[in-house]
């Protein structure tokens, strides 16, 4: 291969590179790895949005994911969305989110989410709405939820019942 081509070939996976580390975003507390929140953009007049992540505990001890907070909504929760009878029931989950040592879990479209209620505006596509989320040991860690369309997945209309659009497809990995 001669030396243009490889130093092409070399840029361009720099370029790559680059590319994909700002679409998959992280964040870590003690032993949590929280990896690429993000949140649908809303429709003009929605009062509520989901969030979603993943949290991977790295450590030997279990933890929790006991709340979220973010000035962009009036209260975020802790939602988990199931069919129980051919019925869809969503419940905000108050003792929080089990983060059990050396698993991930997974904040998705359909089952474990964040539900930001009462929005002081619409979140639009490409801005990053800040929030904190609460461990039980970890502590907090301060995230970013990249407001974007999902990607390439079929989805449904879960959120329609709370005024929220179609939040129920996960970008997928860069």
């Amino acid at each position: 291969m001669n030396l243009t081509l490889k130093r092409g070939l070399a840029a361009a996976l720099v370029t790559f590179a680059g590319f994909s580390a700002a679409l998959a975003h992280g964040f870590t507390v003690g032993d949590l790895e929280i990896g690429h929140p993000w949140s649908r953009p809303t429709v003009a007049g929605a009062t509520v949005g989901g969030g979603y992540l993943t949290i991977t505990n790295e450590g030997t001890a279990d933890d929790r994911l006991v709340s979220v907070s973010t000035d962009r909504a009036g209260a975020a929760q802790l939602h988990d969305m199931k069919v129980e009878d051919d019925v869809m029931k969503m419940r905000e989950i108050e003792d929080g989110i089990a983060v059990p040592a050396g698993q991930t879990v997974e904040l998705k479209p359909g089952g474990l989410h964040v539900m930001f209620l009462n929005l002081s505006q619409p979140f639009a596509e490409g801005e990053k709405i800040k929030a904190t989320l609460t461990f039980e040991k970890a502590g907090t860690v301060e995230v970013e939820f990249v407001v974007q369309q999902p990607r390439g997945e079929e989805h449904g209309d879960a959120h329609a019942g709370h005024g929220a659009q179609d939040d129920h497809s996960a970008p997928k990995a860069p």
